[in-house]
């Protein structure tokens, strides 16, 4: 785990989901933690949602003036070298594809200097199951599409192909050759593999996690 790590990937790929376990996680271990939403593009899905649950779990939100309003504006007003400054990590959850990713680029000179000091990850989390990346061709499309817009290097591969309510640990281990393909395609590991916290994991499951679904379709709720 870096000091600082982005979360990218299409839409509906689980981005939200995997930064709201991912900082619960290390709040749960003493460790001082802030989430900044990134996402100007989404109303829906974003990290802005969980402010209850992340004040109740001592974790620090940081989001745009206008998340959670009616108003479509995206503003950004983060000062990201002033909370990275501060002791303990930061997890940014990116808007999908390139046109969330815009809004990264504003932080890419500082991002790109601290992946260099080892200091930051950019992951891109991909759902196989989903339309436009149904192949790992498409998903490497658009993760250089990201990469493009954002001027930021992706480093690491997050496996979060699901389906919803519906997934299992079939469902996990079946993208599994999707994983290796892109991993071979693109050159970078898959550093993790979201399994449903209700799921045993299987025995040949590359680099498992549990994770809670805490996003969820109004109709679930």
């Amino acid at each position: 785990m870096k000091k600082i790590t982005v979360i990218t990937g299409h839409y509906g790929c689980g981005k939200t989901n995997f930064a709201v376990n991912l900082a619960l996680e290390l709040s749960a271990k003493g460790e001082k933690v802030s989430v900044i939403d990134l996402d100007i593009v989404n109303p829906y899905f974003r990290t802005a949602d969980f402010g209850e649950l992340f004040r109740n779990r001592n974790v620090n939100l940081i989001s745009t003036a206008y998340a959670n309003t009616n108003l479509d504006i995206p503003a950004i007003n983060f000062d990201l070298e002033r909370i990275c400054e501060d002791e303990g990590y930061v997890i940014i959850d990116v808007g999908g594809d390139d046109a969330g990713a815009y809004a990264l680029g504003r932080y890419r000179d500082f991002l790109n200097g601290m992946t260099e000091k080892g200091l930051a990850e950019t992951l891109y989390l991909f759902n196989s199951y989903r339309c436009l990346t149904h192949t790992p061709e498409e998903a490497l499309d658009i993760m250089k599409e990201i990469q493009l817009a954002s001027g930021v290097r992706v480093t690491g591969l997050v496996n979060s192909s699901n389906l919803g309510g519906e997934t299992s640990a079939e469902t996990v281990i079946g993208s599994q050759a999707f994983a290796d393909r892109l991993s071979e395609l693109s050159g970078l590991p898959v550093i993790a593999t979201v399994f449903p916290e209700e799921c045993e994991v299987p025995e040949n499951a590359v680099k498992p996690v549990k994770h809670k679904r805490y996003v969820k379709p109004i109709w679930e709720e």
